[in-house]
């Protein structure tokens, strides 16, 4: 089993965990670390037990406020979810009659004969 050299507030701590958790365990140390470091440059130089113990109930208020955001969203997507269900469900759907045929061939006259004043504006602006 590894043992990782952690630093928590100023001290050095030797830390055994599982093979390949090394990574996680350091990680959770700096967190740990800020905290401690926080407590210890406000009130000053404590106990060690007290000083962890600040330091992980800090952590702990962080994290249930983060997990209380975390369900928040949740809600939120949730709604968001079942209102786009209900649009889905209820959703209308529209027809629209083909155009007629003299009205089509009207409208690829004038779309080539904008082709063709667009090509002449060019040729002029060259």
């Amino acid at each position: 089993m590894p043992e990782v050299r952690i630093t928590v507030g100023g001290r050095e701590f030797d830390v055994a965990c599982q093979p390949g958790e090394e990574h996680f365990l350091r990680a959770a140390a700096r967190l740990l670390d800020a905290e401690a470091t926080a407590l210890v440059s406000q009130i000053g130089r404590m106990p060690e037990l007290r000083m962890l113990l600040m330091a992980g109930l800090m952590l702990a208020d962080k994290t249930a406020a983060v997990e209380d955001q975390l369900r928040a969203a949740e809600e939120r997507a949730t709604m968001a979810e079942r209102a786009l269900e209900r649009a889905r469900a209820t959703s209308v759907r529209a027809e629209v009659a083909a155009l007629p045929e003299d009205l089509a061939e009207r409208f690829a006259g004038l779309a080539a004969e904008a082709e063709a004043l667009a090509t002449r504006i060019e040729g002029r602006a060259a």
